[in-house]
């Protein structure tokens, strides 16, 4: 199912890169892209108002034709499947590739599949609810995206994931998931605070990236107090760490 899902991401990018052209990559746009953007993309004003744009101008000439032929609502799901450029496409599918096949492991491929599209719908309202009156329109997984990470830092904290750093030399080191995830939401803060863009055409989704980041973690802590679980696992679960020296079958400090 995670791999389906990049799947679909890559024909979506695809099909957007055929429609805006190389300047698409870099997070260019065209009259084609803006149509596309704003047709399937969440544009929160359409959602307050409980109505469709119809028309987008510009500024020049007659207008473009932005008319949705579904309704409003379901933009929150296709949304999930677009992006704004290249790195904004990449970036999102490293992280879904890297964290999204273990959260399907644990929960199996059904529930997992309705896990990710409830946790972008939560990211996209979270972002809805800030931006009500916003004419923008709002595209990327990294909402979804992010409900999976909130979801591995509560079940996988100490797993160790190599992380490529560039500091004067290029070096990956491995790191707790705990530590990894912890630097990627304060990313999304230090944006929220810069309000660096991804597109000259599209919202920033940082509060997406945090409603949706809550939300994964939120389920699955509810999930470990249903069922009596400790909500943030022992470090080395039921099994002793693998360095642990045993004396007449008793483990020793």
């Amino acid at each position: 199912m995670n791999l389906t899902l990049i799947i679909i991401n890559a024909l979506v990018f695809l099909y957007s890169f055929a429609v805006g052209g190389f300047g698409y990559l870099t997070g260019g746009s065209n009259s084609g892209i803006i149509d596309f953007f704003y047709t399937w993309g969440f544009i929160p004003l359409e959602l307050t108002q409980g109505e469709a744009q119809s028309i987008l101008y510009l500024g020049f000439g007659p207008g473009i034709d932005i008319a949705t032929p579904v309704p409003t609502w379901v933009t929150i799901f296709t949304a999930m499947f677009m992006h704004g450029g290249l790195l904004h496409f990449a970036g999102n599918m490293v992280y879904l590739w890297v964290f999204g096949d273990n959260i399907e492991a644990h929960m199996g491929h059904f529930r997992y599949l309705l896990f990710y599209l409830f946790v972008g719908v939560v990211a996209t309202l979270s972002h809805w609810f800030y931006f009500r009156t916003s004419e923008m329109p709002l595209i990327g997984a990294s909402g979804a995206i992010s409900g999976v990470l909130g979801a591995y830092l509560m079940l996988f904290p100490y797993t160790r994931v190599k992380v490529l750093v560039i500091f004067f030399l290029i070096t990956a080191v491995s790191l707790p998931a705990m530590y990894v995830l912890g630097f990627y939401m304060l990313l999304q803060v230090f944006q929220l605070v810069s309000s660096i863009g991804v597109s000259n055409q599209v919202s920033v989704a940082l509060w997406a990236h945090l409603g949706g980041f809550a939300a994964g973690a939120a389920i699955v802590a509810g999930y470990k107090l249903l069922t009596k679980q400790p909500v943030w696992p022992s470090r080395f679960g039921s099994r002793p760490p693998p360095t642990t020296r045993y004396w007449r079958g008793r483990p020793l400090d």
